[in-house]
């Protein structure tokens, strides 16, 4: 099935994700109890605050008499620290080391003339056993899989020849200093856009920018690819066991309870935007009226976050009113106690300092519970923000109970927010606040899931109005002639304006908000092959698998040979039908499949409707090149596109612009 289609209530010739699968699931035991809360530093720039994360539920110890082994248990109510509960789950890890030393033990006892071996002898012996012994398996493992693929007429993927070591160095200088995904790309030139990178002893990592690939991954074969214990695991002092951080019956309940508050009756009321996005400009005004330039990265990740607020619970956070961040320079002696003082505080620093967390996670893999080792550090500021939400939920809750005393059913009960629906559909408190949590993840950051990363979308949207004045004039151009100077656009307005939704799609095609995501594969698979003659490719059980948005967005032999070129026109003329309708998976921005974004319309309207009011107001777009981070001199000899950039994107889990984006604009004289 083809992951986009035309939607009917899209603007003509708009591509459109294609819908879920629906169903309602039943759901699993409830979860455990959150920590205390701990002082946290003050963060004057709320964008470069919320980065993002993840982390596990407290692990149950089950010691059996015949084998060492770790499991999750329900039921069991013994928790531990991370850093213990991880060295008690390795443990069945080491049994080769220590069926040596023991070995060693008793063919000494029962053979005296083995006594005489030396004890050096025996620790070196215990303490190789266990690298060999992965070694060894790793390297069947291969031998395995290598049979196994041919036995069903395919091949293994082309495996970087390169050491750990240095895979490791190229890895965290691309992290530090490099392009979102460019040592990814990099490979491409000697592996394909299909490869294994294997960093001895961890297993291979599958990584593909084919759309051939990443159409089975997320929609044909996506019982195949759940999200795996491993993002779970990280993710769960964070997420809980929410939409996002969780697979099988679980992530479907999930999704049921909160599929139908995204129809187009809900998202169609767009009072929350136009409240929240005027507030923000008006704060924007303020301050450039001072002579001082704005960090719109920080100004969209407040007006995302209130908006997601207000729309989840019915209440805002309301970090717009604590007032926009001054440049470094002026922090210090500009910026005003009340500004760290603001009520809002303590719920954007806790919602910023456990998503950055949860990226420092992502890169330890599955030891990073050695860096929080007695305490977990994510859980007690997930608690923070559930002082917040906990109070709204108490409230919706006896609501709910006294709209059941008095006989008011289902139909009849209001629900005006996300809240309010889950409260109707499930009166479990953890379930409750899992569900809001992911949800409002999704709503200040990104456009993956809800408002899918709306604040990157804005972000490297505003950045191309400073590249591109034809465009900005385009765009308000269709503007005043849809909506006008200063009316407030409607539905309708919004499908009519072709262009700009053009507009959107190209910004979320060169900078998508998730430039790399993924899953892993369950049981054997076996995957198209990447070109005509060549051989399947086969993916062992186990598998991590590893899909690159961003390459496969900018790549000229999928989107022709201005693909590197920003050019909004590709979605409305003759490239649209060559490229992208006959392969619609070259295009992932919202990931496809039965975990496709629900709230992808939601993030269209919020985006659109801020582009509007912005064109509306200002004009005279321009980067401030003396606050905001230049890109390092090297990429002026890659590829096109690095070679263009004034600022410095980068990715954890989510792009956005280093040290911010700080800009300056003129306000529209009116005609």
């Amino acid at each position: 099935m083809a992951a986009f289609g035309v939607d009917g209530n899209a603007p003509t010739g708009t591509m459109m994700p294609i819908h879920e699968k629906s169903g309602v699931h039943t759901p699993r035991p409830s979860f455990s109890a959150l920590c205390t809360v701990p002082q946290h530093q003050p963060c004057s720039n709320l964008a470069c605050s919320l980065t993002r994360t993840r982390i596990p539920q407290p692990l149950v110890v089950h010691i059996s008499p015949r084998i060492f082994w770790l499991a999750a248990k329900p039921g069991l109510t013994m928790s531990l620290p991370p850093g213990p509960a991880y060295i008690l789950r390795i443990v069945p890890y080491y049994a080769p080391s220590l069926i040596t030393c023991l070995g060693f033990r008793l063919l000494q006892e029962y053979d005296p003339t083995l006594q005489g071996i030396p004890t050096w002898l025996i620790l070196l012996a215990t303490l190789v056993a266990r690298p060999l012994y992965a070694f060894l398996s790793l390297y069947w493992a291969d031998f395995a899989n290598a049979r196994t693929a041919a036995a069903h007429g395919a091949v293994l993927p082309p495996t970087v020849q390169e050491g750990t070591l240095s895979l490791i160095g190229r890895l965290a200088e691309s992290t530090r200093n490099g392009y979102p995904a460019e040592l990814m790309l990099e490979l491409t030139k000697e592996y394909g856009y299909a490869y294994n990178i294997s960093m001895r002893p961890l297993p291979a990592a599958f990584v593909t920018m084919e759309p051939d690939h990443v159409k089975a991954i997320l929609a044909t074969q996506f019982e195949s690819f759940p999200k795996g214990p491993l993002f779970i695991d990280q993710l769960g002092s964070l997420l809980g066991t929410g939409v996002f951080n969780s697979d099988g019956e679980m992530w479907k309940f999930h999704r049921s309870i909160t599929r139908p508050f995204f129809v187009r009756e809900r998202i169609s009321d767009f009072e929350i935007y136009e409240r929240t996005a005027d507030y923000a400009l008006n704060h924007a005004k303020e301050r450039l009226a001072k002579g001082v330039s704005v960090d719109f990265q920080d100004l969209t990740a407040r007006f995302t976050l209130d908006s997601a607020t207000e729309f989840l619970f019915g209440a805002k956070v309301d970090s717009i009113s604590a007032g926009l961040p001054f440049p470094p320079a002026l922090a210090a002696s500009r910026t005003p106690k009340s500004f760290h003082d603001h009520p809002s505080t303590p719920f954007v620093r806790a919602f910023g300092r456990a998503q950055a967390l949860t990226v420092l996670r992502t890169s330890y893999g599955p030891a990073w519970p050695l860096a929080e080792f007695w305490r977990d550090e994510v859980r007690p500021l997930r608690a923070v923000v559930d002082e917040f939400v906990v109070p709204l939920m108490r409230d919706a809750l006896e609501r709910r109970e006294r709209e059941g005393s008095a006989g008011v059913g289902k139909e009849a009960r209001e629900e005006s927010n996300v809240l309010a629906h889950l409260v109707g559909d499930t009166q479990n408190p953890e379930i409750i606040k899992d569900e809001l949590f992911n949800l409002l993840v999704a709503g200040r950051d990104t456009l993956y899931q809800l408002l899918v990363q709306t604040s990157s979308l804005l972000t490297f949207s505003f950045y191309m109005l400073t590249e591109h004045p034809d465009i900005e004039r385009r765009l308000r151009e269709e503007i005043f002639k849809f909506v006008g100077p200063t009316a407030t656009p409607t539905y309708d307005n919004m499908r009519e304006m072709r262009y700009t939704r053009a507009f959107l799609n190209e910004v979320l095609r060169m900078y998508p908000p998730v430039p790399s995501d993924s899953r892993r594969s369950n049981k054997p698979i076996v995957l198209p092959a990447t070109s005509t003659g060549l051989k399947p490719i086969f993916i062992p059980a186990d598998t991590t698998c590893i899909y690159n948005t961003i390459n496969m967005h900018r790549r000229k032999d999928l989107w022709g040979p201005d693909a590197l070129k920003f050019d909004p026109d590709r979605f409305l003329d003759s490239r649209l039908q060559k490229y992208l309708i006959p392969n619609p998976f070259i295009f992932c921005p919202f990931n496809a499949g039965p975990r496709i974004c629900l709230g992808q319309q939601f993030a269209y309207h919020e985006a659109t409707f801020f582009l509007v009011r912005l064109l509306q107001q200002y004009t005279g777009f321009k980067l401030d090149d003396s606050l905001n981070e230049t890109p390092p001199a090297g990429w002026k000899t890659r590829d096109e596109a690095m070679q263009n950039e004034r600022i410095h994107p980068m990715a954890h889990l989510t792009m956005y612009v280093k040290n911010g984006l700080w800009v300056k604009m003129e306000e529209l004289k009116s005609t």
